[in-house]
């Protein structure tokens, strides 16, 4: 049974996934952090699913997640970066404390997980790593300076990441989302949000973890270094 280490497992696309995976057969390692995770829902999967706190943006942490994670299932076959958080604003008015945290959350976290993820990817020859980008990585948007500028990175991690591990056959990938139903969104009327959107309406966490699943899946084999972005028509 293969297992799959998702981060930001608590709320959102994160939630989606752990179910998603779950009910895909695989062991799912749901970390979260700052949200706490309703384990009873996972009752069904217990067997399944181990839940570690973590803060992805503190090295150490990472390190003893990924031990705790190797003691429960052994080593991890694929890698979902998703935690991430945002800031709203004008960038002149951002604080120096919002951009670090912000830049750790979102870029640093790549770095501490896949540091402790490729080792024995490499050593098994096999591995998938999926980043979470977003739209606005591609394109960039006002007041989200910050956000755009990390989530643009993540894009650039993957490209060059991928071409670092392919010959370990190990497949690294991008997903860029555009308007999502989830709490991030919800300071937004749906009307304002679907109004931006070609197809009139809001994508849903499923349509992310639909394509989770089709890149972790090992007959996904000839993809890597590529960014899917699924917006609705938003980016084109």
């Amino acid at each position: 049974m293969r297992t799959v280490l998702i981060t930001g497992a608590s709320r959102g696309i994160g939630r989606q996934a752990a179910f998603d995976f779950l009910e895909a057969g695989y062991n799912v390692v749901a970390n979260y952090n700052n949200t706490s995770i309703n384990e009873a829902e996972y009752l069904p999967y217990k067997d399944h699913v181990v839940f570690i706190k973590a803060d992805v943006a503190d090295y150490s942490q990472v390190q003893k997640m990924f031990s705790d994670a190797n003691d429960r299932f052994g080593s991890i076959d694929v890698v979902i970066n998703n935690a991430a958080v945002t800031y709203q604003g004008l960038l002149s008015q951002m604080e120096e404390k919002d951009w670090d945290k912000l830049m750790d959350t979102n870029l640093k976290s790549l770095f501490n997980v896949c540091k402790h993820a490729i080792p024995s990817m490499v050593n098994n020859k096999k591995g998938h790593i999926i980043n979470i980008s977003s739209m606005w990585g591609i394109t960039g948007a006002s007041c989200e300076v910050a956000y755009s500028a990390s989530k643009a990175a993540v894009i650039g991690f993957t490209k060059a990441l991928a071409k670092e591990l392919a010959p370990s056959n190990i497949l690294v990938n991008c997903i860029a989302p555009g308007i999502i139903n989830t709490d991030m969104n919800k300071k937004f009327t749906k009307n304002e949000l679907e109004e931006m959107i070609p197809l009139g309406k809001m994508g849903e966490c499923k349509d992310i973890t639909d394509m989770m699943l089709y890149l972790a899946n090992e007959k996904t084999s000839f993809i890597t270094g590529q960014v899917f972005s699924i917006n609705g028509g938003t980016v084109i």
